[in-house]
């Protein structure tokens, strides 16, 4: 017997629907040209529906279609996400961090017929236009003032010139709701990037999983700034979660330096914020350097991409007010798979250990599953100590990539492998102990370089640590730790050794301690091993 239910697809479109038949609730810009833009909701549904219907008329772009996007957290390409995925178009978030070679490769590979660029990214796609043969021209997100700035580009658009030739009464089609709406492309560290493909259902889920209070608590009395950059996985999924929460959009645009940052969450009141630890680094630096400067309003900020030092997460909480929650995933998880919110039933624990508790990565929320295995797919007992590869499966989980690659990632039952080495306990916290590739295995046994970074980042003059192992003639391989100092500090090898002994394990103690100016990041801001390895190939520890 089936049940006497409307079938309701969850379709993208009906997150703004329901934003703006709330009411007014604003949409505040950074604009890649300067001045700041303010419309409510209302008005971002309007224009959705303006440039879809454009496109369909002028461009021919419709149901199936692959268009890319090149921009920053603006209102425009809040526009165009709604707009097209809402037509049936799939829209493919480039990320302009990556390299050249790979930029071109994942355009070809998706598909993409037409790219929406901002103005800063003119350049970078002049370089690549004649390696992207199936691409039929550029819409360039600005007016017709700024448009010299773009002439060079073939087959050039206007974005505000597009927009007005639309409808902004059109009617979206039904779709299914397991209709592709989205793509993004892992960071392709190892071998090329892989695409993973979003669905409506999936999409909207994702949403509605972090809006609960367990997860990201987001409410129409939030202000919500999503940082993280919407190439980079759906902006952790803020630009639904906001809108299907009816919070206040405040979109940053391309000024993400600590200075820039720090005024709008003042001058906008955000009290909920997204990104990765370099981003969150330069807005400390900056209060730290002004410290008249106070922040009342901002309650919570997600930290997630990478480990978040302790130090950070004391100088939010103990020095600013603002909450720090721990969040972990991944492009194939639409991305977050964990968030670290304190579970009812552990008041009893004291306050070291609940610190130990927050600096983990957090529970799965309703819909993603986890479990750890060794190496042969045994599932290993969740006792917080023991570590072993992590793997998930869920609503918003990956089943497969394009185009049928990398699919010995994923197993028979639908479990994903990360690719992360964790442990579990038994309160359902997941703690990321390494990547698989970056693990130091010395001597037959594991050491985590994370734990081993987070430990030196509480160290008085450290900027910033990375550990990878090297080669070791005794013990296969032994921990290096990489340090950039802040400013003008003078820490030393000695001063960084002595910090952290007693926090770890005695046979985790690096072997040696570098110093150097910078430390190699990925497209998504993760620290690279894989470049600090290939930098650090012919040193040699110092013998005793």
């Amino acid at each position: 017997m089936k049940g006497l239910m409307q079938d309701w697809p969850l379709l993208v479109h009906t997150i703004l629907d329901h934003a703006a038949w709330l009411g007014p609730r604003e949409v505040v810009t950074r604009t890649v040209e300067g001045p700041i833009h303010r419309y409510g909701y209302g008005d971002l549904d309007r224009r959705a529906r303006m440039i879809a219907g454009a496109c369909s008329r002028h461009l021919g772009i419709g149901f199936g279609d692959v268009v890319g996007t090149m921009a920053w957290n603006t209102h425009r390409h809040a526009e165009i996400w709604y707009g097209l995925m809402s037509l049936g178009v799939v829209v493919h978030t480039l990320n302009p961090r990556l390299f050249a070679d790979q930029l071109a490769y994942i355009i070809n590979h998706a598909e993409d017929q037409w790219l929406f660029i901002d103005l800063t990214f003119v350049p970078l796609l002049e370089s690549l236009s004649d390696r992207l043969p199936r691409v039929k021209g550029y819409i360039v997100m600005t007016d017709e003032s700024h448009m010299s700035k773009a002439s060079r580009l073939p087959n050039l658009i206007c974005y505000e010139t597009l927009i007005t030739d639309g409808d902004p009464t059109l009617e979206w089609p039904r779709l299914d709701e397991h209709t592709a709406c989205g793509i993004c492309y892992t960071s392709g560290t190892t071998g090329n990037p892989k695409g993973v493909l979003y669905s409506h259902r999936s999409t909207v889920l994702c949403a509605m999983m972090n809006c609960a209070g367990d997860a990201l608590d987001l409410s129409s009395r939030d202000t919500v700034m999503p940082v993280v950059p919407m190439y980079h996985a759906n902006a952790w999924s803020l630009i639904f979660a906001g809108p299907m929460a009816g919070a206040k959009l405040v979109l940053p645009g391309p000024k993400l330096d600590g200075a820039s940052l720090f005024e709008l969450i003042a001058t906008e009141g955000v009290t909920f914020t997204a990104a990765v630890p370099t981003l969150w680094l330069s807005l400390l630096n900056h209060l730290d350097a002004n410290p008249q400067l106070t922040i009342p309003d901002l309650k919570r900020v997600v930290i997630g991409g990478s480990a978040c030092p302790e130090a950070m997460m004391r100088a939010f909480i103990e020095h600013h007010g603002s909450d720090v929650i721990h969040a972990w995933g991944m492009t194939e998880m639409s991305p977050i798979g964990s968030i670290n919110t304190q579970r009812g039933g552990l008041d009893h624990l004291d306050r070291d250990a609940l610190w130990q508790l927050k600096l983990k990565q957090g529970r799965p929320q309703y819909g993603v599953e986890m479990k750890i295995t060794d190496d042969e797919g045994r599932e290993l007992p969740r006792d917080g100590k023991k570590f072993g590869r992590l793997k998930v499966r869920g609503l918003a989980v990956a089943a497969a990539y394009m185009k049928g690659e990398g699919a010995s990632s994923f197993d028979a039952d639908g479990w994903f492998d990360t690719g992360d080495v964790s442990t579990l306990d038994e309160n359902g916290y997941m703690q990321i102990t390494d990547r698989a590739k970056d693990v130091i295995k010395s001597g037959g046994e594991w050491i985590s370089s994370i734990e081993l970074e987070n430990a030196a980042m509480g160290c008085p003059g450290v900027a910033e640590a990375a550990a990878i192992g090297l080669p070791h003639p005794k013990w296969d391989e032994r921990p290096l730790l990489v340090i950039v100092r802040k400013g003008d500090a003078a820490v030393t090898r000695e001063e960084v050794l002595a910090h952290i002994a007693g926090r770890i394990a005695k046979w985790w103690m690096p072997d040696d301690v570098a110093f150097v100016d910078q430390i190699p990041h990925t497209a998504t801001g993760k620290i690279s091993k894989l470049e600090l390895r290939e930098q650090f190939k012919d040193y040699r520890f110092p013998t005793a």
